[in-house]
């Protein structure tokens, strides 16, 4: 993976290289270089299958990480790309052009996190949240205790536990 750190970084203005395993590496890019890296790995370097596209969401640091996780299967050695981006309006260019899978996984990403994806297809329409009102779920400012408590009420007889302690209570 070196050797391909080595000529991506020629190329292109990318961060250092983290390496999880021999054959699994992950590198930074910054948002407006992306597509461009994306296209060079699958055109040249043999990484014609998108994995997976997912978000982490740094709370503290105003900040959504995109990770775009690619494979090449014939050299059976997978690369992982981050994208930072400010979470305020946080919008980031489509790949489904490159990828159609991708379409879907920007869907759940603008549903979940709230991020955009302009010019993706049905990326406006519900997905998995129907009817949902609230802001995005995944994003860590959602107070999930708070959504439950105003919009389910108690069963009776339900009681809340403390786990430690329910625990000690259950092994003796």
């Amino acid at each position: 993976m070196r050797e391909l750190h080595t000529k991506l970084i020629s190329l292109f203005p990318i961060g250092e290289l983290t390496e999880q395993r021999p054959n699994l590496a992950f590198v930074t890019v910054p948002q407006e270089h992306l597509r461009s890296v994306l296209l060079h790995l699958r055109d040249c370097e043999g990484f014609t299958h998108l994995i997976l596209l997912t978000a982490v969401d740094w709370l503290e640091e105003g900040q959504f990480q995109l990770t775009y996780l690619l494979s090449n299967r014939t050299a059976g050695r997978d690369i992982g790309l981050r994208v930072m981006l400010a979470r305020d309006g946080a919008t980031m260019q489509s790949i489904h052009d490159v990828w159609p899978t991708a379409a879907t996984y920007q869907r759940e990403l603008r549903e979940m996190f709230g991020i955009d994806f302009p010019g993706s297809p049905r990326l406006h329409e519900e997905f998995i949240l129907e009817g949902w009102n609230d802001i995005p779920p995944y994003r860590r400012d959602f107070d999930t205790l708070k959504y439950a408590e105003e919009n389910y009420s108690q069963r009776p007889g339900r009681e809340t536990r403390d786990p430690a302690a329910h625990m000690k209570q259950q092994l003796t």
